[in-house]
């Protein structure tokens, strides 16, 4: 994993892993707010950003508007914003797409990370102030991410790779189950179409009507006709039919290998794609960085 924890490497872990994995760490933050940006990550991407936010900041400010006050919620899930009163999640951040996170190293307030939208996959970089504890926070975040990385590998997100393949190969039996299915299919009408080829016409010369005895029964004959009649003393021999294809089943008639969950397919067909996402967000990493946002006098309190 292309972790660049470059600042925080002398720093030890501030939580147990228990404590990030079966609950979650809340801190107590103001929402400066978010805004689209360019790239997944860079210490001048985020300067930009603080700085827009807080300029929109200082107008509404002007305008008699507070700055709304938010929970965080951080744990190996993501990391969720909350509203402090009713709980009601505002954003819901997956540690897979949190690519950059960044504090200020003189303010000590302010703290900031891009994430990548689930629905948009546009770039949004969220800015906060934590009153002094934005060091401690962007930590808590780089934890959850190292612990929600190995939790991947661990739960098979290693064989990834391998699960595609086994994926496509299962993908090209079913195709060629279908395709079995359809030749048995053209065989049928072929044999259908011999056997009417056959049958002579209707008035022919050589056309013999079959005898009957005493009950007025065509006698019974070894050599089974060509074609069934219609006949008064028993039912024809059905004709040969070619069932559809159980596609819950591979051609040895058992069932198919879930390169999931090793059991019948009832995951989502998507499935694949997320786990595809979550490896290629947690191959990029997670940069920590420790930066000064405040670079003039507009920027020096929200």
């Amino acid at each position: 994993m292309n972790r660049a924890f470059n600042r925080k490497k002398d720093k030890s872990w501030m939580h147990t892993p228990e404590a990030l994995a079966k609950h979650y760490i809340p801190y107590n933050a103001k929402f400066l707010g978010n805004t689209e940006v360019e790239a997944p990550k860079g210490t001048e991407v985020v300067k930009d950003a603080v700085r827009k936010l807080k300029f929109q900041r200082h107008i509404k400010k002007s305008e008699g508007q507070k700055i709304p006050k938010v929970e965080l919620q951080i744990s190996i899930y993501g990391v969720k914003i909350l509203d402090p009163k009713t709980k009601d999640v505002q954003h819901n951040c997956q540690l897979h797409r949190i690519s950059f996170c960044a504090d200020d190293k003189t303010d000590k307030r302010i703290f900031t990370f891009i994430c990548k939208d689930s629905e948009s996959n546009k770039h949004l970089c969220y800015v906060f102030d934590s009153e002094k504890c934005a060091e401690e926070i962007t930590l808590t975040i780089g934890q959850a991410f190292d612990l929600a990385y190995k939790k991947f590998l661990e739960s098979g997100g290693k064989d990834v790779e391998t699960r595609k393949q086994i994926g496509g190969l299962q993908k090209r039996i079913q195709e060629l189950e279908t395709e079995n299915a359809e030749l048995k299919k053209q065989l049928q009408e072929l044999e259908e179409q011999l056997m009417i080829a056959h049958v002579p016409p209707v008035g022919s010369v050589s056309m013999k009507l079959q005898s009957t005895d005493v009950f007025d029964m065509v006698p019974f004959s070894p050599v089974t006709p060509l074609v069934p009649s219609k006949a008064s003393n028993g039912c024809p021999p059905p004709p040969p039919t070619t069932l559809p294809p159980d596609m819950s089943k591979d051609l040895f008639g058992a069932e198919p290998f879930d390169p999931f969950t090793c059991g019948a397919a009832d995951f989502p067909p998507d499935i694949q794609s997320k786990l595809d996402e979550m490896q290629e967000g947690f191959k990029m990493g997670l940069t920590l960085e420790g930066t000064v946002f405040s670079l003039d006098p507009l920027d020096s309190r929200c």
